[in-house]
This record gives C-alpha cells, structure tokens and sequence, in this order.
C-alpha cells in the first residue's frame, strides 16, 4: 500500500477497529470461545453509503468514517486497490439490487470494480447466489452471505476479505496443560518455537498497564503478519486490543525485546542473562492453537458505525444512491479466524441491506458539528506490514483442545523455557 495516499485512510480504519474493539471483545460478537472481527471489511461499505447519503443520516456516516462524507467513495477506493495489492490478502465487493430499483448514476459510477448483480425477487434463488459468492470469494472460508433477505429487499451492498499466510518459522505443535491460570489442567493444543532475535517481543505502555506484543512473521510472498498480545491478567480485553492497535500503527511507543531490561519487563514475558554455547540471543515463544468464528449484527450498535439514523425506515436517507426512498434494513458480518503450528487463516463477509423508506427528512435546522508467554486470554491482530493497516482483531478466551493423545506419545511433556530463565510467576489472588 501507498504510504502518502492511504495513510488517514489507515488511521480512521484502525481508529473505527479500536471503538470496535471496545465493544466486540467485551462479548457483543455471537460466536464461542471469544470473537473475530474486521472493520477493514466494514468501513469501505459505509463510505460508498455516506457518499450516497443525505441528511443527518450523512453526518453520522461520515462521523463513524473519521472523514468527510464527499470525501469517502475516493478514499474506500483507494483502499481497496490498495489492498488488492498486499500479497495474501484477497478482497471483493459486490452489489446486488432489485431490477426496477433505479440507481443513480454518479453514484454507480464511483463504486469499486467488483460483481454487479440483479436482485430477482426469488428469494430462494437469490440466497443462493449471494451465498455462492461468500464463499466462493473467501475460498470457502464463509460459507453464507450474513445478510437476511426479505420480501422487500432493494439492494444488498457487500465486501469479502480472506488473508491465508505461512509463518517464516514454523510453531512445533505438542499436546500439553497449562500449570496456572484460567487454563490450567486443560489439554490444549500448545504451539513452541524458538528464534535468534528477541526483537519480535515488544512492550508497549497502555491505560491498563502494559501489553506484551508479539510479532509472528509471515513467511516470503505474503505482506502480512500476526500479532499475539498480552495484557496484565486484570487488564480488559478492550484496552489490550485498542494498546495493540496503537503500537503496529506508531501510535505509541513501544519497547523491542533487545532493548528491554532483565527480568519481568512486560507480562507473560521474562528476559535474563544465562550461560550458553553461543552468543545469540534466543526467543522461546509458548502459545496455544485456536480456531474462531463470530457472527456481528451491526445495526445492534448502529450509532458506532453511523446507521442509527439510517436505519430509520420512517425516511429515505439515500437520494445520492437512488430517487427511491431507502433506509438500512440489515448490516451484518461473519468472521472467522484460524492459528495453527504453520500459519493464519482469516476471513469475513460484510453485507448491508436496504429495504424501502419514507418521504426525505425534511430539513429543521443547521447546527455545527465538533469532533511471550500466552497461557491466558489474549488478543491478536493481522496487519499489513507496510501500512500497518489492521485487517482482522480478535480474542481468545477458549483455544483448541489437545486431541487424545496415543499410547506411545502419552509421556510427552511441553518444552522447559529457554536455559535459566524462569517464567514468570502466576499472579497472586
């Protein structure tokens, strides 16, 4: 991605993710074992919408955007070429709308190339189409398109985004319980490696105190990589995820490993000087497997993503897309994520449907606007390395069970950490 042309395209997106954060990691995501999601797969959908979108409904929209609403189709197709570039990463949009539903065509002609579809009133059959490019766009990985449709359905307005990756170094993966913690005693599958560098680690200071970060690399054709993060074991998910967020972005400062002092400088993480048979330094990283999937109704905190008042189907609020009235029936997203021994899988469909509105809002007044050790829950985030463009954040709260083990691999016992140094301690109660 270009530095200079996405770069406030970046940080709203990461600023929208960050709010996002704060609600979905807290449990408004429907799916078990902590939840996934992608404002980078949300926000271009809202800009081509604030761009057609008139009234209060438009300030709202462009307030969630963090940019001015004649400013958002340029700035969401810039991102998504942008991102049609970063290897292992593929992106889609497509729009869906009713045959008689008349589109206006300054609006049509600033969308993002993609799939232009025709709504037949089928239901059956339009669900399946839908469904067919959900998954054939993210390789299988979402296998339904989010979105309901209805008998009054006039448009649906999508975004995919599915990133696969290998590690640069791979995890060795072995069956094992953690000794302390919320996890202790489960059988889990417990992922180890060590590497020469203790740069990957890093320690930022956040509201909650501080966040150890580590940076999982994504192997040579890919632009993306993982981070695991780690906060204090009192430290709430969504202060962990919104410290994480403004580390990869250089929002805040953070620490590399080789830089940080001896001892306990960040938590779960322990640094010392021991006697070996060489002079490198080595980085021993113990994590768990997990498996994701979550489900997201937008419109249960519309006021987050600029739909409160578009949602209002008293009123069309969308002149600028089509001179029928439209309010937002529907806004969803289902999310996935996948971290094993060899790499990361992600991937999310977005869609957003509209449904028929009344008369335009009249206009009353005008008004001024102002504006590593990983054995407990932890946060994650794939980044594209160059923008530091966050494009999926999660938590883990419940990682992959260890399966049973055979008879001849019964003794087999986790990894000690790295020589003389020792972990650190379980927190006190």
């Amino acid at each position: 991605m270009t530095q200079t042309q996405t770069h406030s395209t970046v940080r709203a997106v990461n600023h929208l993710t960050a709010r996002w954060a704060a609600r979905a990691a807290s449990g408004s995501g429907s799916g078990s074992g902590g939840t996934v999601f992608t404002a980078a797969g949300v926000w271009p959908l809202l800009a081509l919408l604030a761009d057609g979108a008139g009234g209060p409904a438009r300030d709202e929209l462009a307030q969630a955007l963090g940019i001015p609403a004649e400013d958002a189709a340029g700035a969401a197709r810039e991102l998504l070429a942008a991102l049609a570039g970063v290897r292992g990463l593929s992106t889609a949009t497509g729009l869906w709308a009713a045959t008689d539903l008349p589109l206006e065509e300054g609006w049509s002609a600033k969308l993002p190339p993609g799939t232009r579809g025709t709504l037949t009133g089928d239901l059956d059959g339009d669900t399946k189409t839908l469904d067919g490019w959900a998954s054939d766009r993210t390789g299988g990985l979402i296998e339904r398109m989010p979105a309901t449709l209805q008998p009054d359905t006039r448009l649906v307005l999508a975004s995919a985004l599915a990133l696969t990756l290998k590690w640069a170094q791979p995890f060795r993966e072995f069956p094992g319980r953690p000794s302390a913690g919320p996890w202790a005693g489960r059988a889990l599958r417990q992922l180890s490696r060590t590497t020469s560098s203790l740069d990957p680690v890093r320690v930022a200071e956040g509201p909650a105190g501080p966040v150890t970060a580590l940076e999982v690399t994504g192997a040579d054709g890919t632009d993306i990589d993982v981070h695991l993060l780690l906060g204090g074991p009192e430290a709430p998910a969504a202060d962990v995820l919104a410290t994480g967020i403004a580390a990869v972005s250089g929002a805040v400062p953070s620490v590399a490993g080789e830089a940080l002092p001896d001892g306990s400088p960040g938590p779960g993480l322990a640094i010392a000087a021991v006697e070996a048979f060489s002079p490198q330094p080595q980085l021993s990283v113990s994590t768990v497997a997990f498996s994701l999937s979550a489900e997201h109704d937008l419109l249960k905190d519309a006021a987050l993503f600029g739909l409160l008042t578009a949602a209002d189907d008293a009123y069309g609020h969308f002149p600028g897309i089509s001179a029928e009235p439209l309010a937002i029936g529907s806004a969803r997203q289902s999310a996935m994520a996948r971290f094993h021994a060899a790499g990361f899988e992600a991937a999310a469909v977005t869609a957003i449907a509209a449904r028929p509105g009344g008369a335009a809002r009249p206009v009353t007044y005008r008004a001024r606007r102002a504006e590593v050790r990983f054995d407990r829950p932890f946060g994650f985030l794939a980044v594209e390395r160059a923008s530091g463009l966050v494009l999926a954040a999660g938590w883990v709260t419940d990682p992959e069970p260890a399966a049973e083990p055979r008879p001849a691999a019964a003794g087999l016992l986790a990894p000690p950490p790295f020589p003389g140094v020792r972990p650190p301690a379980p927190p006190s109660h």
